[in-house]
């Protein structure tokens, strides 16, 4: 970097966070119940990939197991 930017950083930093917090204000967010279905929604399907897979994991050691 350039000296001449570090002389800029405290200008460069403030109108970072100024353009952040518009952008942020912008934001739509989720509703508490939104959050906590969507949550749950994570968490069933992380269940079921879960039971897949060690179903998976569970018949290939029984075929593998069996097969020596």
């Amino acid at each position: 970097m350039k000296i001449s930017q570090f002389k800029n950083f405290p200008s460069i930093t403030l109108t970072y966070f100024k353009e952040v917090k518009s952008e942020m204000s912008k934001v739509t967010w989720p509703t508490r119940k939104e959050t906590i279905h969507y949550t749950l929604i994570v968490i069933g399907i992380s269940l079921v990939v879960a039971l897949f897979l060690g179903g998976l994991d569970y018949l290939f050691t029984f075929l593998i197991r069996t097969l020596i």
